[in-house]
């Protein structure tokens, strides 16, 4: 099993904000985590990340508890938000930080990088700006093909959708889609459209109770669709 939440409960005071008996992951799984505002699913990245400490339970990857064992880190990446971003570097200066936190040389990473040079659309390589001074949209460009270098096998990307205009955001769902076979991305979204096209399964969380959890399929879809509408 890669990943695994287990009998978790976090609690501020006497407010419980997520509980989760269990939630298993397999490698190759593309997870959309969907929920309104306050539904629990940045505290279950958070937990996962090692940002925050459960009240109760585990989070193992392989096994591992990962408030306890570090290995986790060698294969897990994550873009959170833009406070995951060192905002004082160029976005060159980032990438190859990134890829040399990962033992890739300056090479490496720029090959890499000219993948997704249609996603940057021209505004990322090169620019002679810092991180702090892109857009809000071009930031979270950054931050999200950083995630990627070093071929984590779990990618963890929070509300990756927000912030880009359409044609990036179709971009991004092709860039997620053509590398399944490389990782295991869990993702979180308000955007119910993204996640069912870019997802093999679907969980809703609700008030930090997990309300479906289910392949993607064309009932799920409509579930989760009709969930949201009530």
């Amino acid at each position: 099993m890669l990943l695994e939440f287990k009998n978790i409960k976090k609690s501020y005071g006497s407010m419980t904000v997520l509980e989760i008996e269990n939630i298993s992951i397999d490698k190759g799984e593309c997870i959309g985590l969907v929920g309104n505002n306050g539904a629990g699913k940045t505290t279950a990245f958070s937990l996962m990340l090692d940002l925050i400490k459960a009240t109760e339970g585990q989070v193992l990857t392989k096994g591992y508890d990962v408030s306890v064992d570090e290995t986790w880190k060698k294969y897990t990446s994550a873009f959170i938000d833009e406070t995951f971003l060192i905002d004082f570097l160029t976005p060159n200066e980032y990438f190859d930080f990134v890829g040399g936190l990962n033992q890739w040389s300056k090479a490496d990473t720029n090959e890499f990088l000219q993948q997704f040079e249609e996603f940057f659309s021209g505004e990322i390589l090169g620019a002679r700006k810092y991180i702090r001074d892109l857009s809000k949209g071009n930031q979270k460009k950054v931050g999200i093909i950083a995630a990627l270098i070093g071929n984590p096998e779990i990618v963890v990307l929070d509300e990756p959708f927000a912030s880009l205009d359409p044609t990036s955001q179709i971009r991004l769902k092709k860039i997620i889609t053509d590398r399944l076979d490389q990782h295991t991305f869990l993702i979180s979204s308000h955007d119910l459209t993204h996640v069912a096209e870019v997802s093999s399964r679907i969980i809703i969380l609700e008030k930090g109770l997990v309300v479906l959890d289910n392949q993607k399929t064309e009932e799920t879809v409509a579930r989760m669709t009709e969930y949201f509408a009530v």
